[in-house]
């Protein structure tokens, strides 16, 4: 449990609440989940496959995966945002193994245990990034793969993801990020590499808050996606 913050712990437990409302604080997660799910199911073979979401918030993408047909196992250390995550199963009849637990302790007790795993969003909320990429590691099958996405340490992810969403359109909370936290490629790919994980891809991931869409592409200047293999 040391790999946390807990003003991030709370900002996003406060949210929880409104989720899984399309219209609300989450609205641009429910957005990009479509292109982020695709990103995935390019590289995994999903029907039949074991899964790990890390660091799942409500479950948007764990349930999305579940629908897909993998069995999903769902990681996160807010207990509110678990709660409402489960309680949205009722809702949708899916079966997710949501676990309020950190991927390090996880990593002890299944190594070796999952075909792929996707860690969206997550990794510029917490302390230490190339921890849960190590973790990650331990708990994938050899050739397993890990799905990622995060925000560049640019001018222009600053402009967009916090001038221009959280304080501009409004389309997230303020203090939703720190631009201090955000991850450029290099970095990410120097932590994987450290992991003994093999990157095999990056690419951006573009959002239009206009046209309420998102979609892969080559820029990778703001939001960006990442696959790495375990060899």
């Amino acid at each position: 449990m040391d790999n946390v913050s807990a003003a991030e712990i709370a900002k996003f437990g406060a949210l929880a609440h409104r989720w899984w409302d399309e219209n609300g604080p989450q609205r641009p997660l429910h957005e990009l989940n479509p292109a982020r799910l695709g990103y995935v199911r390019d590289r995994v073979k999903l029907r039949g496959g074991t899964v790990l979401d890390v660091g799942c918030g409500g479950g948007l993408l764990s349930e999305a995966l579940a629908r897909e047909g993998a069995h999903v196992t769902a990681l996160d250390l807010s207990s509110d945002l678990i709660e409402i995550a489960k309680l949205h199963l009722l809702e949708s009849g899916l079966k997710v193994d949501y676990r309020l637990q950190s991927v390090e302790s996880l990593a002890e007790e299944m190594p070796g245990q999952f075909d792929a795993i996707t860690c969206m969003e997550m990794l510029e909320h917490v302390p230490d990034p190339a921890s849960v990429l190590s973790a990650c590691e331990k708990l994938l099958k050899p050739g397993g793969r890990i799905l990622l996405s995060t925000l560049n340490r640019t001018p222009l992810a600053f402009a967009v993801a916090i001038v221009g969403a959280e304080y501009v359109a409004g389309l997230l909370p303020k203090g939703t990020h720190d631009y201090k936290s955000f991850i450029k490629p290099s970095e990410l790919s120097a932590w994987l590499r450290a992991a003994g994980l093999q990157i095999e891809d990056v690419s951006g991931l573009a959002y239009d808050p206009i046209r309420r869409t998102a979609w892969v592409n080559r820029r990778a200047d703001i939001n960006y996606l990442a696959c790495a293999v375990k060899a």
